[in-house]
Parts: C-alpha cells; sequence; structure tokens
C-alpha cells in the first residue's frame, strides 16, 4: 500500500477517534446540564414544599396567638399575685401568740400591725414581718417586765416591748405592747404556687 494511502487512513481513523471523543464530551456535558436541571427542578419542589408547610405553620401559630397572649397574661397575673401577697398573714397563729403569755382575766382590746416586707431570703426567721402594737386591758396591775421577756422567748416574735401603761376610773389597767414577728407568721400559700405554676 502506497505510503500516502496509510497517511490517509491514519488521519482518518485520528478524525474518526476525535469525532466520538467530541461526541463523547458533548453528551457527558448534556448528561450532566440534563442532572443539574433535574437535581434543581427537584429542590425547587422541596423548596416550595417546605415553604408551604412554613405558611402553614406560621397561619398555625397566628391562631393560637391569643392563646399564647391568654397564657402571657396568666403568668403576669400570677406573678404579681405572689408579689401582692407575699405578706400575706395567717392572723390565729399571732393571737393565739400574744394571748398565750398574757395573764388570765386580760382582754386584748386592740391591734395595730402593718404587714412587713416580701421575703427576700430562704430562711423567715430571719426577717421581719409583721409589726405593730396590741393593746390590752387588765383589772389588775401587771408586771410588765416578765410578760415582755416571756413575749420575746416565744417562736415567731422578733421584738417585744412595752411602749404605754394608763388607767381609768374603771379600774381597768391599759397596757400597749410593741411587737414584731418574724415572717413565719406569713401563711406562704402563693408562694409555693409560684412554685408549681
Amino acid at each position: 500500500m502506497p505510503r500516502s494511502e496509510i497517511a490517509r487512513r491514519e488521519r482518518d481513523q485520528l478524525v474518526r477517534t476525535w469525532v466520538w471523543v467530541v461526541f463523547g464530551a458533548i453528551l457527558l456535558a448534556l448528561l450532566i446540564i440534563a442532572a443539574a436541571f433535574w437535581y434543581r427542578v427537584v429542590a425547587e419542589q422541596r423548596l416550595a414544599a417546605e415553604q408551604a408547610r412554613t405558611n402553614v405553620l406560621i397561619s398555625e401559630i397566628a391562631a393560637l396567638s391569643d392563646v399564647s397572649a391568654a397564657l402571657s397574661t396568666r403568668d403576669e397575673l400570677t406573678d404579681f399575685r405572689t408579689e401582692a401577697m407575699a405578706s400575706d398573714l395567717t392572723w390565729s397563729p399571732v393571737l393565739r401568740t400574744i394571748t398565750s403569755v398574757l395573764p388570765a382575766g386580760t382582754t386584748v382590746t386592740g391591734l395595730d400591725f402593718t404587714a412587713g416586707g416580701a421575703p427576700q431570703s430562704g430562711d423567715p426567721t430571719l426577717e421581719q414581718g409583721l409589726v405593730g402594737t396590741v393593746t390590752f386591758d387588765s383589772p389588775t396591775p401587771i408586771d410588765i417586765v416578765p410578760l415582755i421577756r416571756a413575749l420575746r422567748a416565744t417562736d415567731g416574735v422578733y421584738y417585744a416591748d412595752g411602749q404605754s401603761v394608763t388607767s381609768s376610773q374603771a379600774n381597768l389597767y391599759s397596757y400597749v405592747l410593741t411587737v414584731e414577728f418574724d415572717q413565719t407568721v406569713y401563711s406562704q400559700e402563693y408562694a409555693q404556687e409560684e412554685g408549681g405554676e
């Protein structure tokens, strides 16, 4: 075979090889483009589904905004009540404490007390609770010093002292004592509710 024919066949073979390489590259590029387009379509569909789900959730949350506002208001009111009622008292123990040290025949004629502040620490015996005066009458004179000492030694009494003694024409002696109780006289009812809710 002549040399020119061999060179022509080699060129034809080379051209065919390059044609197949170019065709394969074009086909591969088309496949990559098709795969990318398909992935984009799937991603857009997934995005649209998630956006629709987000819109549904937003509308559900908006529908529950009244409930959320009501719960928030309830929590605020509970906190306000807890703060306002922190010094809620149990009066029976206060009166029992006072009358337990009074001699027989005396009559409590007046109470003038003011509740202290809200508890600040975990130990109610360390903070002042109820502060005021108690007035009582006796048909006979009373040695007030032992009575005050007995009151000071009573559980729940923060401080006690005599304020005044007066006598009337009806042979009655009227005594006024200043008494301070610690915070054990607080009922703690609303503080327990706050912790429970």
